[in-house]
């Protein structure tokens, strides 16, 4: 444990000092559920769509916009949210999220008309957008360093799971009560959730100390993971602090390369994901195999997608983080490859759908935790947040581009092989991150991030 001569105690330290208590896992827990129903809410218009389209006699450019408006949302969401949680506390924001979806959505399943429903979307989306980030962040700050990225992408696993719940949810749902059902329990998830959250999910102590040192509540906390040595008189993060707006930080030396890089990952990482999450039932579909192998297919890439993140999560708190991922982005690439070259062989295309959701879904959810280890506290949740909005901008060239790219008549082959270069994109700006110096706040505890 670290002090200084006042007896003041380095926070990050105590933390890493001890044993993972029950209240941080408890921390992780409840952040988890957030991103579940994260998960669930945000795949939730996918699922209903064949449904929505029935009802309403739709056409596939109709349903475009109501698709797209939850991504736009999302997008704005992440980049709202950062700096308002760096000024105001991860926990209100996240609470203020989860009711905004929470709210959104159940509105949403009482929306007379197709405006109204994409309106409705976009709104829900916001509330997404902030959630996700702020649930990273209030997690990473209560880590050790040494268990971090396996935490915190152990916590985002809600996410698809929350995802693949939803499809079997719909399922049921939607041919007795309707795709309206799927959205309301969408809209109740959340704001039954919100009562745990107000009282048990604690702020973040770093954020409570970089405000005060003196914080009598930061004590309390603290107390929860470990008793504090006697004569503490305070607590201190180590980092110096910056006078500037959390946005101005991120995009300013030492930080900026590093921001840079990650906004580029983050980007290529959910074209990929995104493109791959809506075109692929179809893609596969179309080279002979039935409705209901496809489907197996693409569930084989969320599934490769969770264990993609708690594994390389494990690799990266042992090794290099940088490394790890780098060496699955190129892996990824391979997996894209084989694809486009195995659509014949049904168990082939099978592992290489599973394989590929493990190295790029994966390393996605892993990059997660490198943002979150990498930005100091004073622009942590801005810093993941415009990640996330940087990437949720490429999520909408996935969905969008694809349909253009399939206008051109490509085959099988020749898509997977374009859609290797984001991955190489991807391994790039994680090598870049890497390669750059330490940033010096970081030193002491966070070097190899």
């Amino acid at each position: 444990m670290s002090t200084h001569k006042n007896n003041t105690v380095d926070v990050q330290a105590f933390i890493d000092g001890h044993r993972v208590a029950g209240f941080q896992w408890r921390i992780l827990l409840l952040c988890f559920l957030v991103t579940a129903i994260d998960g669930l809410d945000t795949a939730a218009i996918g699922f209903i769509a064949p449904a929505l389209r029935e009802e309403w006699h739709l056409t596939p450019t109709d349903l475009g916009p109501v698709l797209g408006a939850a991504l736009i949302g999302l997008m704005l969401g992440a980049f709202i949210a950062g700096p308002l949680a760096d000024r105001f506390g991860r926990k209100c924001v996240l609470i203020l999220s989860v009711a905004c979806f929470g709210v959104f959505s159940l509105a949403a399943a009482f929306a007379p008309d197709l405006h109204s429903l994409a309106l409705l979307r976009l709104l829900t989306g916001l509330g997404l957008g902030g959630a996700m980030p702020n649930a990273i962040t209030l997690t990473s700050e209560y880590c050790p360093q040494r268990r971090r990225s396996l935490m915190v992408t152990a916590m985002f696993c809600g996410f698809t799971l929350g995802s693949a719940l939803g499809g079997l949810v719909a399922a049921h749902m939607v041919p007795t009560w309707g795709w309206r059902s799927v959205l309301v329990l969408g809209g109740v998830l959340p704001l039954a959730l919100l009562p745990l959250l107000g009282l048990m999910l604690p702020e973040s102590v770093r954020y409570l100390v970089r405000r005060n040192p003196n914080d009598a509540l930061a004590s309390t906390i603290l107390q929860r993971i470990a008793p504090l040595p006697a004569g503490v008189q305070g607590f201190h993060i180590d980092e110096p602090d910056s006078q500037h707006s959390p946005v101005r930080q991120i995009l300013a030396a030492p930080l900026r390369r590093g921001t840079l890089t990650l906004w580029l990952t983050f980007f290529m990482s959910l074209l990929i994901i995104y493109g791959m999450t809506n075109w692929l039932p179809l893609l596969i579909k179309d080279t002979g195999l039935t409705l209901s192998q496809a489907a197996l297919i693409s569930a084989l890439f969320q599934i490769g997608g969770t264990l993609g993140a708690v594994c390389l999560g494990a690799a990266m708190d042992r090794f290099n983080p940088h490394h790890v991922l780098v060496a699955a982005y190129l892996a990824g690439a391979g997996f894209l490859f084989a694809i486009g070259q195995c659509h014949a062989d049904y168990r082939l295309l099978g592992l290489s759908v599973l394989g590929m959701g493990f190295c790029v879904s994966g390393s996605q959810v892993g990059a997660n935790a490198l943002a979150a280890a990498f930005y100091p506290t004073g622009s942590r949740a801005t810093g993941v947040s415009w990640a996330h909005g940087v990437g949720r901008i490429g999520s909408v060239f996935g969905t969008f581009g694809g349909a253009y790219v399939l206008g051109f008549g490509l085959s099988f082959q020749a898509l997977f092989a374009l859609l290797m270069l984001p991955a190489f994109v991807a391994a790039v700006a994680i090598f870049l991150k890497g390669a750059g110096r330490p940033v010096a706040l970081h030193a002491k505890t966070q070097a190899t991030y």
